[in-house]
């Protein structure tokens, strides 16, 4: 009852909107950073990397959408179930990703050819399956900050950011309702 009640402070101290914000804010600041390191520093992202940018992307649109259409109890639920399986997806992606930068150097095969090409010729469950099982160029290691790779932050952001989602957005009994409740004899 005690962290119920805590819960609910903290819904109440920072609204539904203002934490979707934030999760919106934040996950277009990841973007503008992953398209910074791409486009002005010059790494490229592997197939498990834009793997990462899509859930990130999906989670800023969920955060827009939940903001946007406000809704109450129930459709305030459906996003918070919707935050989490995306920010879960995403975090799976950068799991593996994890996993294979933890391999021995030469134990990883190569990718073979590019994401564009692989959804031309190939149907899209064939795709992700290849895409799932990772490659030689998904295991270097180009960049770090305290000691953790990049796809190990957006692991850890994505963690966050689905956390935020899914508290900002499931509505909580309010503490008096559930006071109100209890049979007085």
């Amino acid at each position: 009852m005690q962290a119920e009640a805590s819960a609910i402070g903290s819904q109440a101290k920072y609204p539904r909107g203002v934490l979707n914000t934030l999760g919106l804010v934040a996950c277009g600041a990841m973007i503008a950073y992953a398209l910074y390191e791409q486009h002005v520093v010059g790494l490229e992202p592997c197939h498990l990397c834009i793997l990462q940018r899509v859930a990130v992307i999906a989670l800023g649109v969920l955060f827009l959408a939940a903001l946007l259409h406000a809704p109450r109890a129930a459709g305030a639920r459906v996003y918070a179930a919707l935050f989490a399986l995306v920010a879960l997806a995403g975090m799976v992606a950068a799991g593996r990703h994890v996993w294979l930068q933890a391999q021995p150097p030469g134990t990883v095969p190569a990718c073979g050819a590019d994401l564009g090409f692989m959804l031309k010729i190939l149907p899209l469950q064939t795709v992700l399956v290849k895409v799932f099982k990772g490659g030689a160029e998904c295991q270097k290691v180009d960049w770090s900050l305290l000691g953790l790779s990049m796809p190990a932050w957006v692991f850890l952001a994505l963690a966050a950011l689905g956390t935020c989602g899914v508290l900002a957005n499931w509505p909580l009994r309010r503490a008096a309702s559930s006071r109100s409740s209890v049979r007085r004899v």
